[in-house]
């Protein structure tokens, strides 16, 4: 028997490798010269390059680790498309046109994904399940059940308020004030999807790269020498999609987006009466405390899922995982003795405008900055840059198309500042819990 404490008896690995093992590509040579050529291998690149490829374009993808390693196999799988800011400080800061214009255009990022995994038949446990939201407070189930009605009105998304009588309808336990749903909202297994997304990508003549890391990019005459671990490539066009996993090859674009730890931990197999207690709608969850937690079931309904924000900046401490089961037993308090089979983490990436985004800088275009909700916006991103660089003014039209983000003072790639933040979110957090009351 194993009598390690419960937050420590895990694998560090995700979840999702069990089913869909991360592997290496055939180390053929890259060709000398390609019309694209696209830096990293996730969901935005592999994206990018199946459209570029389908349009008769030579592309090849250079990734330093294997294709999917970083964030796009150690999400939740929540086909949220979350938007950071609010609707009213989108309106602020852009004005109502450009404001309505990214919140429609989730809509359509999150339907084109089900079109798209649908179309291609890829085979990745995806289901329009919904997403049920916890309110914290009464306040923050009237602004829920506000908002339900506005999504409700103005984009025709089948949400709506749930009131605390009938939560238990969709999630057993008593911890939140209601909630909200909305079902436009689904999830799916994000090993599955990248591995069938490689496969397209490949299937359409896309030359892919793993193990490659790009060390420079250069401009000369009208295209571009990009430098590589595999060699220096001749590129009519570049495109980067690191994200959360950007290294020194780009300083510029590191001093932009802060890595940031999310980690996830997986119970182990529960009962499916207690699955059925505790997840009975089996949507997708989350909350709205400033850690930001989701969590969800596995797709074969036998576990729960449980995500935050890690405060951690470097190594694996067991302090994270044991923070996460701390606040799944505050949910489902059933579960305080539960064990856990899994608990990892992946950088997400952050920046300033915290709003996901397409954008130019001398020469090279950059899909980049999905802050947390990669899983709809990094494929949508990507198509949409290489649409553009086909010169498809029609297809590469988005609300995303912004400046680059602004440089964050101080930092050079290492979020030595993350710890300071994540303290200061926990005792906002840790406040809204004294101040809210009995159930």
């Amino acid at each position: 028997m194993n009598d390690d404490p419960p937050e420590l008896a895990t694998k560090s690995t995700p979840y999702w490798w069990e089913a869909a093992p991360l592997s290496a590509l055939p180390q053929a040579a890259p060709p000398a010269s390609v019309d694209v050529l696209v830096v990293g291998a996730g969901y935005a690149g592999l994206a990018a390059a199946l459209v570029l490829a389908r349009a008769g374009r030579s592309v090849l993808v250079l990734d330093r680790q294997h294709p999917g390693e970083g964030a796009s196999t150690r999400n939740g799988g929540i086909t949220s498309g979350n938007i950071r800011p609010s609707l009213a400080e989108l309106e602020r800061k852009f004005g109502r046109e450009r404001a309505q214009g990214i919140v429609a255009e989730g809509k359509a990022a999150r339907e084109d994904l089900r079109r798209f995994i649908e179309t291609e038949g890829i085979d990745c446990d995806y289901a329009l399940v919904g997403r049920f939201s916890g309110a914290m407070t009464a306040a923050e189930y009237e602004a829920g059940a506000r908002e339900a009605d506005r999504l409700a009105r103005a984009l025709d998304i089948a949400s709506y308020a749930v009131p605390p009588a009938e939560q238990h309808k969709y999630i057993g336990t008593d911890f939140y004030r209601g909630g909200n749903v909305r079902m436009d909202i689904g999830g799916l297994h994000p090993g599955k999807f990248h591995a069938g997304l490689l496969k397209t990508a490949l299937a359409a003549g896309a030359l892919v790269r793993d193990r490659s890391a790009v060390l420079g990019i250069a401009r000369r005459d009208g295209a571009f020498d990009v430098r590589s671990d595999a060699g220096t490539i001749r590129a009519g066009q570049v495109l980067v999609c690191t994200n959360g996993y950007t290294n020194g090859f780009d300083p510029w674009l590191r001093r932009r987006v802060v890595p940031v730890r999310s980690r996830i931990v997986a119970t182990e197999p529960l009962a499916p009466e207690v699955m059925d207690t505790l997840m009975p709608s089996r949507m997708m969850m989350s909350d709205g405390r400033e850690l930001s937690y989701y969590y969800r079931p596995s797709p074969d309904g036998s576990r729960i899922l449980f995500g935050g924000r890690d405060g951690t900046i470097s190594g694996d401490p067991s302090w994270p995982t044991a923070h996460l089961r701390t606040e799944l037993a505050r949910i489902f308090p059933g579960l305080r003795e539960v064990r856990l089979s899994h608990s990892w983490f992946g950088y997400v990436a952050m920046h300033r405008d915290m709003i996901p985004r397409i954008f130019t800088r001398d020469g090279v275009l950059y899909a980049t900055g999905f802050c947390g909700s990669g899983v709809v916006w990094a494929r949508w991103l990507g198509s949409k840059a290489a649409a553009q660089l086909l010169g498809d003014r029609e297809a590469g039209r988005t609300a995303f198309d912004f400046r680059p983000p602004r440089s964050i003072p101080f930092f050079n790639g290492t979020p030595w500042f993350m710890p300071a933040v994540y303290a200061a979110l926990e005792f906002k957090d840790r406040r809204l819990m004294k101040g809210r009351g009995p159930a």
